[in-house]
């Protein structure tokens, strides 16, 4: 038997507190959460939406480090910032939480010495590297050096950017600390690690329960993890930003909670805050720890784990043993696909991205929530486009529905005094090609199913047949000669102002502030909503009486984007692209200038080429661009790890003949041995090309 839901708590991932949000964040996680929750305040419920920052963990201390300023200045400057372009933008959070606060601090503290007393915790010695001129550990992304499966010079020790490939700093070839430039020493340390494993028996069983109601990436990413099976994860880290490891010892000195345990206890801590600064301190255990509490995280696919196994076992970890004060779980995890900008991935390291509060400085919050929910990345990845921006502001926001709405009001003001001039009847409101409750049906289905695409392109089909009607009727045309007639057609149009108000207030809330108050309400459908006197299912009943006073004079609700307002933008991303074409000219120029020093051909000799043949080939776990391929070579099969996952499919590979540097000595990638190295080429689409070999006979054979 389904639960029937009191309340509902919707949380959004944290950003970063180390930059700005871009259009990227905002179209994943924050426009779609806010839809949801501005739809269900609608229909009454009681919900909450609650957000915030994360300003832990290494990126915060590297972005302090290359400023010269403290951690503490680098998070205040952007939640400050991001918080205001989220508020521009109409995202109406219930609370927006730091986890640098006090309440989360203490929070984070409880959770850990609440699993701690329950020996759930494995403590592990082992060897991190140690920076003894700047007198620290290193945590990953301190540690450089060169990649050991695409050999680029400057990996980190936690992925390389080259090829995408995740990594430990231990597996750097020639590591140096980013603090001192120096070779970094390895020293015993201890840490906290959390045993997912522990945990795998009751997480299969909480997906399973999920399957049919989560999106198909969501069950994907978390199956393949469970499917290779859950290990132990560090919670704690060598480093001095953070939450402190809440225990007064000398093994804890110096550690702080690892970001992944920390961040995620966010949801909790602010909600609690949200609490406290409303005057009902207890309420927030309404939301966590009732049964009839659903609990929606929205989030991006590279998010998706974290949420569905992680967060959830340490809430399981949290109730082991207890009666009282029991977390329930997320009932869904609605994680989005990415979008793109002009065909290609935002990046903030080459300031590829179109950043949110920028973009607000330009144009109106609205005309961006319309089209980036247009182009919801639901299912799959979507893209943003200056020129699907304009046409969608130009054709749709301004020539549909504004025009619609600025005719229907300027007409009634000048001819019918500014007053519905007719009773519209239920017969009145059966329009040609619209099904009231057919729309509704579809409508709230889309909604609840978190199809937001759907729903904004269903209430925009309303504002074509508004228009339509308001177009075929031509009251303009008829009121010489019958008033009554033109008189119903403008009370039907208002009323069709009246429920286009109401139901885009989810998609573009401040347009639909606008247009309620034209319509003559003294107050916004904010202030209406807050006080009771607003109801979704009134956006689909004629709700405006004969005499009813409009607001006024009407207003211009979209101004048409002109080419030259877009100009600069079009401009801008022909420069960036233009200097992302001139680095990888610049990279494949250096490649060709920085050739190896000279060998003698007696050295070259030493290289062994064989002709080997791909047996079998798979993803490697977390390595999103490794691949572990069985290969033969003569009678003998060998694993050898190359980083080819993004140029290939894994089945693309099998049967191929390719070339390998067979005599190569050994070695561990991520706990897997790999003997050997398959040579490929990068081309200039950035994909890479293996060396492939014809012919019969050949496999084993050495290249001459």
């Amino acid at each position: 038997m389904s639960i029937q839901f009191s309340r509902t708590l919707v949380t959004t991932a944290l950003p970063y507190a180390n930059g700005p949000v871009h259009l990227g964040h905002l179209a994943g996680v924050y426009l779609p959460a806010d839809i949801y929750v501005r739809y269900k305040r609608l229909r009454g419920e009681d919900i909450i939406h609650i957000g915030g920052s994360d300003e832990h963990g290494v990126p915060i201390t590297i972005t302090a480090d290359r400023e010269g300023i403290t951690p503490q200045e680098v998070v205040d400057r952007y939640h400050a910032q991001n918080l205001e372009a989220f508020e521009r933008c109409g995202i109406s959070f219930d609370y927006y939480g730091r986890t640098s606060s006090k309440l989360h601090h203490e929070t984070a503290s409880e959770f850990f010495r609440e699993i701690e007393g329950k020996d759930i915790f494995v403590k592990k010695m082992e060897q991190h590297f140690f920076d003894p001129k700047a007198n620290r550990f290193l945590s990953d992304r301190y540690v450089t050096g060169t990649c050991p499966v695409c050999g680029y010079g400057e990996a980190n020790g936690d992925q390389c950017e080259q090829c995408g490939t995740h990594l430990s700093p231990r597996e750097l070839i020639e590591p140096r600390s980013k603090l001192s430039n120096e070779a970094p020493q390895l020293r015993e340390t201890l840490h906290w690690y959390f045993p997912l494993g522990r945990f795998q028996p009751f997480l299969e069983e909480y997906v399973k329960g999920h399957v049919g109601d989560w999106r198909a990436n969501v069950v994907n990413y978390t199956k393949t993890w469970l499917k290779q099976g859950l290990n132990d994860r560090a919670i704690t880290r060598d480093l001095s930003w953070g939450v402190p490891v809440p225990i007064d010892t000398e093994e804890a000195r110096g550690k702080v909670l690892y970001v992944w345990f920390d961040a995620v206890l966010g949801y909790i801590s602010f909600t609690r805050a949200w609490a406290e600064k409303n005057g009902r301190p207890e309420r927030w255990r309404e939301f966590w720890q009732h049964e009839d509490s659903r609990i929606v995280h929205f989030i991006g696919k590279d998010n998706v784990v974290f949420h569905t196994l992680m967060f959830p076992a340490i809430l399981m970890a949290w109730n082991e043993n207890r009666s009282e004060g029991r977390y329930v779980l997320a009932d869904n995890v609605p994680a989005s696909e990415f979008m793109n900008f002009e065909g290609r991935k935002f990046s903030k390291s080459r300031n590829y991205a179109v950043y949110l509060g920028e973009f607000l400085d330009r144009f109106p919050a609205d005309t961006l929530r319309y089209t980036v929910a247009m182009n919801y990345p639901e299912n799959k990845d979507s893209d943003f486009s200056w020129t699907d921006f304009q046409n969608r502001t130009n054709g749709e926001l301004a020539d549909t529905l504004g025009n619609f709405i600025k005719r229907s009001i300027d007409f009634t003001n000048s001819k019918f005094d500014g007053r519905v001039p007719w009773q519209c009847t239920p017969e009145d409101w059966r329009l040609p090609g619209l099904d009231w409750d057919d729309c509704l049906d579809r409508l709230e289905k889309a909604y609840e199913q978190f199809h937001f695409r759907e729903a904004a392109s269903l209430t925009m089909d309303v504002a074509r047949a508004a228009n339509r009607f308001l177009t075929e009727k031509e009251p303009w045309k008829i009121m010489k000669t019958d008033r009554d007639a033109a008189a119903r057609t403008m009370a039907i149009s208002l009323n069709l102002c009246h429920t286009l108000a109401i139901a885009f207030y989810p998609v573009i809330p401040h347009t639909a502030n606008r247009i309620y108050r034209m319509l003559g309400f003294g107050e916004s459908l904010d202030d209406a909503l807050k006080n009771g006197r607003l109801d979704w299912r009134d956006a689909f009943q004629p709700m405006l009486f004969e005499g009813h006073v409009l607001g006024g004079v009407s207003e211009i609700l979209f101004s048409k984007i002109q080419d030259s307002d877009i100009a600069p933008e079009l401009e801008k991303i022909e420069r960036l692209l233009a200097d992302i074409r001139r680095k990888e000219a610049g990279e494949e120029a250096r490649g060709l200038a920085d050739i190896a020093p000279e060998i003698a051909f007696e050295d070259f000799l030493k290289v062994d080429l064989r002709v080997v043949t791909v047996l079998e080939a798979e993803k490697v776990r977390k390595a999103d661009k490794l691949l572990r391929l069985q290969v033969r070579i003569g009678g003998e099969t060998r694993q050898v790890l190359a980083g080819l996952a993004l140029s290939y499919r894994p089945e693309e590979l099998v049967d191929r003949q390719v070339v390998m540097v067979a005599n190569l000595a050994e070695r561990k990638i991520r706990g897997e041995v790999s003997r050997g190295m398959i040579l490929a080429v990068e081309g200039s689409d950035g994909r890479l090309h293996v060396v492939e070999v014809d012919g019969e006979g050949i496999n084993g054979k050495r290249v001459e």
